[in-house]
């Protein structure tokens, strides 16, 4: 217990201490934008923020991710609080974190492993795209110092590992960065431009609703809506995340933890999250590996609220920028683009429908939802092949050697494959290269043992794997 405990929290001290500190930095202009993108106090996103961190830091089943307010949950709250008011926002994301904690006792995290890596790709791209995209407001009314205090954060973070890794070189960046926009009383937008930040403690608060079934089930479609998001992109970043560290996590356990994490965060005047794939990127490059990497974003986000909230809002925001910049391109499978033109063309285009869908709703789950979708309609369209080859035996009997699977998609092109009229009395019809896969596939068995009984003809089936004759058996067909 206590070996676990060490490999879970402390096997990773110093960077993890670190990389949770660079990322509480940048959590707070993102929690900021996305409170106001769900027309919220800034405080709201800032309290679930550190909420859900600290929450998920400990209950969660993927270490090192990180979990706040998002976009993407946040463009789904805005016509709750315009129709209903922020009580039932905070109801709605308790709800949500119930609805979620159930999909993750019903095991809905193993769906992810239905994600094919087109789709993963083309999630990973958009999202690389969003971010970068995400960036632009910025720069509105901004003057030629801007892209200077940029460049000179790209310049840090990219060359600074060549000396030293010692310390994460985006913490470096901003530092370095907001102590020289300071320190020339630079022209530039601070994360105080961005919202009001109160120097004040999350409270327990129990929304102040009518708690009825009724309330309930008109809250149920948001908090349906914002569960199923939450859930995928927290499962899509954490098998990222698996592949950047190469270690893997419960899938399971952290949709229930992300269900824990947005009730308490509800509890506490928050609003819902879920895993945040860029400061994720910020963490893991940061070297924040273990738990306690997640757990020091949290609470350090509300150290700098409560502490340092005056010189939190010196920060300049072009310093945050090219931090995400960095974390944009990082983000992004450059590879992919390499190979577009050598992987098979539905892949490609699976691909590119999901970037474009994810694009052009800004729904990263729509994105994922097209993508599967294309992907079965490809599959199916691939498995719907059916064909068989005739020989006659010493006998005279007529052998039909079936090749590919037998399912609905193939039953009608399966019945037209057999001479019914011209073929010997005796047929023989081998499977052992095919797959009896459903109802539909039995159907079509007996369908083409009943023309030929009509013109008393015998047919004998051979070669059925112990899946299939089991089917059958059940079904009554042989």
């Amino acid at each position: 217990m206590v070996q676990k405990f060490k490999m879970a929290w402390l096997s990773n001290v110093r960077k993890d201490v670190l990389a949770g500190i660079t990322v509480a930095l940048a959590l707070i202009p993102e929690a900021i934008a996305f409170s106001i993108l769900a027309g919220v106090d800034p405080m709201v996103g800032l309290y679930a923020s550190f909420c859900i961190a600290v929450t998920i830091s400990i209950v969660g089943g993927r270490r090192g991710m990180i979990s706040a307010a998002t976009g993407a949950m946040a463009s789904l709250m805005g016509p709750v609080v315009a129709k209903y008011g922020i009580e039932y926002l905070f109801a709605a994301t308790i709800l949500t974190g119930v609805l979620q904690y159930v999909m993750g006792a019903l095991k809905f995290g193993r769906f992810i492993t239905f994600i094919p890596h087109s789709v993963m790709t083309g999630f990973v791209n958009a999202l690389a795209i969003i971010i970068f995209m995400a960036q632009f407001p910025s720069f509105e009314g901004a003057n030629w110092q801007m892209p200077l205090m940029i460049a000179g954060t790209l310049v840090i973070i990219y060359i600074l590992p060549r000396f030293t890794q010692v310390v994460p070189s985006p913490l470096v960046a901003i530092i370095v960065m907001t102590i020289i926009s300071m320190s020339l009383h630079l022209d530039l937008r601070t994360v105080g431009d961005m919202g009001k930040i109160t120097q004040e403690l999350p409270f327990f608060h129990v929304p102040q609703i009518d708690f009825s079934l009724e309330i309930i089930w008109r809250m149920l479609p948001f908090s349906l809506a914002l569960a199923v998001v939450g859930m995928t992109e927290s499962l899509m970043t954490a098998t990222i995340v698996d592949e950047m560290t190469d270690t893997k996590s419960d899938k399971n356990k952290e949709v229930k933890g992300q269900g824990i994490a947005n009730v308490v965060s509800g509890l506490f005047g928050g609003m819902a999250g879920c895993a945040m794939i860029g400061q994720t990127v910020i963490n893991v490059k940061s070297g924040g590996r273990a738990r306690l990497s997640t757990f020091v974003s949290g609470v350090f986000l509300l150290f700098l609220i409560l502490v340092l909230g005056d010189v939190v809002k010196q920060i300049p925001m072009g310093a945050l920028v090219g931090v995400m910049f960095m974390v944009s391109i990082g983000t992004f499978d450059w590879n992919s683009l390499r190979t577009l033109a050598k992987i098979p063309r539905s892949d490609a285009l699976i691909m590119i429908v999901t970037v474009a869908a994810v694009l052009a709703t800004s729904d990263l789950a729509i994105g994922v939802v097209s993508g599967v979708i294309l992907s079965a309609l490809v599959y199916g369209w691939r498995s719907a092949k059916i064909k068989a080859q005739s020989t006659i035996e010493k006998n005279g009997a007529k052998v039909y050697r079936i090749k590919g699977q037998l399912f609905f998609g193939t039953m009608a092109h399966f019945v037209e494959l057999f001479d019914y009229k011209n073929d010997p009395e005796e047929i023989i019809i081998d499977f052992a290269s095919s797959h009896v896969w459903d109802h539909s596939a039995v159907t079509a068995i007996a369908k083409t043992i009943q023309r030929y009984e009509q013109i008393n003809k015998t047919v004998m089936i051979i070669g059925l794997n112990a899946e299939s004759k089991l089917l059958m058996d059940r079904v009554g067909t042989l």
